[in-house]
């Protein structure tokens, strides 16, 4: 027996036995085991959704957009003039004169990190410029395959 005791015949002292009962840590590890494997499929959550095409035709550019562009090494370029940080809400200020209501259309670079697009979105908003556009490319979507037939 694993746990048992061994006694000894020669004497009345009861020796130590050094061998681990693990049963009890398998015991509590296959519930443990099955609590997870059933609680694991309700953890995660699964909706499909499917988002209808957009026909709608897309809003007229302005006539002259102003542009702030964050690049790859993470510099800021307003139009085509690269800014310094420090400088950068002083110079946006001055160059779209002071219309806080004007759309700014902001692009970054694809490797750029979401933490720091909206660290540059902060500053615009720190200068009080609330209309602000993400620049993407535009692809042409691909029809479903179920959908052709």
């Amino acid at each position: 027996m694993a746990g048992g005791i061994k006694q000894s015949f020669d004497d009345d002292d009861l020796q130590e036995n050094h061998e681990i009962n693990v049963t009890p840590f398998i015991d509590v590890m296959l519930v443990l085991l099955i609590i997870f494997m059933v609680a694991a499929p309700l953890a995660t959550v699964d909706i499909n959704v499917d988002l209808p095409a957009s026909t709608a035709t897309p809003a007229p550019r302005p006539e002259e957009p102003l542009y702030v562009t964050l690049k790859d090494d993470l510099s800021l370029a307003i139009g085509q003039q690269t800014v310094d940080r420090a400088a950068f809400q002083r110079q946006l200020d001055t160059i779209a004169g002071g219309d806080k209501q004007k759309r700014i259309f902001l692009r970054a670079d694809r490797g750029v990190a979401y933490g720091e697009l909206m660290e540059v979105m902060n500053l615009m908003r720190g200068v009080g410029y609330l209309k602000v556009a993400l620049v993407g490319l535009e692809t042409v979507p691909t029809p479903a395959a179920g959908a052709a037939q």
